[in-house]
C-alpha cells in the first residue's frame, strides 16, 4: 500500500489519527498539514484525514487545547491509522485503542505512531518484528520495557505496514516520505516548498542538536568525554577512565569541566544521571528500583541519597507528586 508507485486520482486515501488524551498537537498538525498541502499541490484530494478519541468526545492536547473528532475508537477505520501520543502515555488504559487497532492490522490497515503513539502500538503486540523509533527522550524507558522490539534513533521508520516516528516536525518528514512513495519525488518537493521546511529530511538524521550546539562548547575532547557519558548511563565509568581515554590527566579534566563547563566533571555526570532518572519516574511506570539501577545507582539507599540531595525530594515523592497531578488531570 505505502509502496505503490503512484496515487489513483479517483477515491483519496484516507488517514485515520487516534488522539490518545493529552497527545502532542505539533506531531499531530505536522502531520495533517503536510497531507493538506498536498491535495493543494495536486489540485485534488488525494488525501482525507479523520480524528478519533475513546468515545468520541472532543480531546485536550498537551497544550490545553482541545480538538473535535470524527467519532470513537470502536468505529474508526481508514487505509493507514496513526495513534497520536504525548504525555503521560503510559498511564491510560488503552484497552479499546488495542482491540481496534488489533482488529485493523488483521484486515492488512497500515498502522502508524507519532510521538509517545509507539508505546501502544508495542504494548498491542503489533510491533514485534518490525523496526519502529520513538521520541530520544522516550528512548532508554521504551527500550528497557520493550527489549524484544527493533527501535532505532531514526526520525522516522516506515517497516512493512507500520509507520513511527519520533514527533514534532519528524512528523512532516514521515508524512512527505509517504507522499514521495504515492506521488513522486517532484510533488513532494513542492509540498516541502509549501511548507517552508528548507528540505525533506532523510530518516537516519540525527533527532537531537548535535552536542556541540547543544551544550555550546566546541572543545574536541570534550565533546567526546561528555557523548561518551551520555552513552554510559546505565555503566557509568569513572572519570579518570574517561580522561585516559581522550588522551588526557584527571586534572587536566578537571581544568576542562572548570573552563567550560563551570563544574566538576564527576558532579555533571551524576547530574546527567539523575535528569535521566527524573525523566524514566515521570514518564514511565518502571519500578523505582529499576529506575535507580538503569541509571547507574548500586542500590536504592545511594539512588535515594543522591536524588534527595539533588532534586530536594525523594524518588518516591517524586513518583506521588507526579500521580497527583495525573489524578488532577484526569478529574479535569
Amino acid at each position: 500500500m505505502l509502496d505503490s508507485a503512484r496515487s489513483a486520482a479517483s477515491a483519496p486515501m484516507t488517514i485515520g489519527f487516534a488522539l490518545a488524551p493529552r497527545f502532542t498537537q505539533m506531531a499531530f498538525v505536522s502531520a495533517v498539514e503536510t497531507l493538506r498541502l498536498a491535495n493543494h499541490v495536486l489540485g485534488r484530494q488525494a488525501y482525507a484525514w479523520k480524528a478519533f478519541s475513546e468515545d468520541g468526545a472532543p480531546v485536550a492536547a498537551s497544550n490545553g487545547l482541545t480538538t473535535p473528532v470524527d467519532g470513537a475508537f470502536a468505529s474508526m477505520d481508514a487505509a493507514i491509522l496513526i495513534v497520536c501520543g504525548g504525555l503521560d502515555i503510559q498511564a491510560t488504559n488503552h484497552h479499546a485503542l488495542m482491540q481496534r487497532l488489533r482488529k485493523l492490522g488483521t484486515r492488512g490497515v497500515t498502522l502508524g505512531a507519532l510521538c509517545t503513539g509507539p508505546y501502544v502500538l508495542a504494548r498491542a503486540g503489533l510491533l514485534d518484528g518490525h523496526r519502529c523509533t520513538i521520541h530520544w527522550e522516550n528512548l532508554p524507558s521504551f527500550r528497557e520495557e520493550f527489549p524484544q522490539l527493533e527501535v532505532t534513533q531514526e526520525l522516522y521508520e516506515i517497516d512493512r505496514g507500520r509507520m513511527t516516528c519520533a514527533g514534532g516536525t519528524a512528523a512532516i518528514d514521515m508524512f512527505l516520505s509517504l507522499i514521495e512513495r504515492r506521488e513522486g519525488g517532484d510533488v513532494a518537493v513542492q509540498v516541502t516548498d509549501e511548507l517552508i521546511h528548507h528540505r525533506m529530511r532523510d530518516k537516519g538524521e540525527r533527532q537531537r542538536m548535535d552536542l556541540r550546539a547543544r551544550i555550546g562548547v566546541a572543545h574536541p575532547k570534550l565533546i567526546a568525554i561528555i557523548g561518551q557519558m551520555e552513552k554510559r548511563l546505565e555503566n557509568p565509568t569513572s572519570c579518570a577512565q574517561l580522561a585516559r581515554e581522550a588522551g588526557l590527566s584527571a586534572r587536566q579534566l578537571e581544568r576542562l569541566f572548570q573552563k567550560y563547563i563551570g563544574d566538576s566533571p564527576t558532579r555533571y555526570y551524576l547530574q546527567l544521571r539523575l535528569d535521566r532518572a527524573r525523566f524514566l519516574l515521570m514518564q514511565t511506570s518502571m519500578p523505582i528500583l529499576s529506575v535507580g539501577l538503569a541509571c547507574g545507582f548500586v542500590s536504592a539507599s545511594h539512588f535515594s541519597k543522591c536524588y534527595s540531595e539533588h532534586f530536594r525530594k525523594t524518588p518516591s515523592e517524586e513518583r506521588k507528586r507526579v500521580a497527583s497531578r495525573k489524578s488532577r488531570a484526569a478529574a479535569g
